[in-house]
């Protein structure tokens, strides 16, 4: 499954990534996430409680942050397992200024999907990918509008 999303933020490059580089923050506002542990540097375990259309799972894996290029881009990679199937991403994010303060976050990544997670079919987890994709850009803009720059 491609995923691609960009939104712009009001704010500099340097204030969003330390935002993205923030595991309390990520875990705050990344939807379904309910626990980001550190287990080393740029490593973290995520669990996560995703509903996809008709399939609701709990998934436990890791997350790390590689190519880390501040405050330009990084890349994560995700390894989630759950009952209900498996999931793989690698998802490259790139942050650019567009003006003083204002920013622009981009993402392309491609996510492996196994289990009942896989036959729930690319339409309906495309769907849940943009909700989910709104969702965390809302939630980044409120985290953004409550930080001085």
């Amino acid at each position: 499954m491609k995923l691609k999303g960009q939104h712009n933020f009001n704010t500099t490059p340097t204030v969003l990534w330390e935002k993205l580089m923030d595991a309390d923050t990520l875990a705050r506002i990344t939807p379904g996430v309910s626990r980001l542990e550190s287990k080393g540097e740029d490593l973290f375990e995520a669990i996560a409680d995703v509903k996809m259309g008709p399939v609701r799972g709990s998934f436990k894996g890791e997350l790390s942050v590689l190519d880390k290029k501040e405050p330009e881009s990084f890349s994560l990679s995700i390894k989630q397992n759950s009952k209900i199937g498996n999931v793989n991403a690698v998802v490259h994010i790139y942050i650019k200024p567009v003006s003083e303060l204002e920013t622009e976050m981009s993402f392309d990544g491609k996510a492996n999907l196994s289990g009942l997670l896989a036959r729930t079919g690319q339409r309906v987890l495309s769907g849940v990918a943009n909700t989910l994709t709104k969702q965390f850009f809302s939630a980044m803009e409120e985290e953004v509008a409550n930080t001085p720059t």
